[in-house]
């Protein structure tokens, strides 16, 4: 994959109220990169992701999208947001949640190949006995698989995960690892969790977040702050 950069964070500085929350930060994405994001909770690591994926405007600096080399106004991402963004009481249905994904327009038919890929990422995320439950029935490892599905449904070229282990179960967490490594050979990845040991291993790129700035480590199986710059 062609590593050109698609994503520039060009002094980013971030507040919320009398808090600032990110300090002049500068950033590139590559094309093909695997980002991972760690640092202290409230340290930036959610704004930030926020900022890339234009929903908050950076208090200064600007985020730019590029598409082969040129200036664009928007690129293809799938966003799996924490969990408590979702309002776990809104009357749809996981497999509707996971269709959501597609960003189809209003009275739009659902294609045969729709149909299909809607019933595959059930499948993927292990969702089959629940796919016709209202969320709000479901546990919190049920919603979070049904929100990892609408993310990747639309095979983005961006996918951005915060914190995508929150309420996973440790046998379904094995099965995410697998199918964030093989979204990362044909998918730029921008992941921010707590849990490092396994996904720092797939990463090609490590970010700490903290003091408002971030500081790049070298590409290990685990963090060590001594090697970040």
């Amino acid at each position: 994959m062609d590593k050109t950069t698609i994503i520039a964070l060009k002094g980013i500085t971030h507040t919320y109220g009398e808090k600032t929350v990110l300090k002049g930060v500068d950033l590139e994405v590559k094309q093909g990169d695997f980002v991972a994001i760690t640092g202290p909770n409230g340290g930036g690591k959610t704004t930030m992701l926020r900022l890339i994926l234009h929903l908050l405007k950076p208090s200064e600096g600007e985020v730019a999208y590029f598409h082969h080399g040129v200036a664009t106004d928007h690129l293809h991402f799938g966003y799996l947001p924490q969990k408590n963004a979702i309002d776990s009481q809104f009357p749809i249905t996981v497999q509707e949640v996971i269709a959501s994904g597609l960003k189809m327009r209003p009275l739009h038919r659902i294609t045969p190949e729709e149909k299909s890929r809607i019933a595959s990422t059930i499948d993927l995320m292990r969702l089959q006995e629940v796919s016709h439950r209202a969320i709000g029935t479901l546990s919190g490892g049920q919603l979070q698989r049904a929100l990892l599905g609408r993310a990747i449904i639309s095979q983005p070229s961006v996918l951005v995960l915060d914190e995508p282990l929150s309420y996973i179960d440790k046998q379904f967490e094995q099965h995410l690892y697998s199918i964030v490594k093989t979204l990362s050979a044909t998918t730029t990845i921008i992941l921010v969790s707590h849990e490092m040991s396994v996904i720092s291993g797939m990463a090609n790129r490590h970010i700490i977040i903290a003091d408002g700035k971030i500081h790049e480590c070298e590409a290990h199986h685990h963090f060590v702050k001594s090697e970040c710059k």
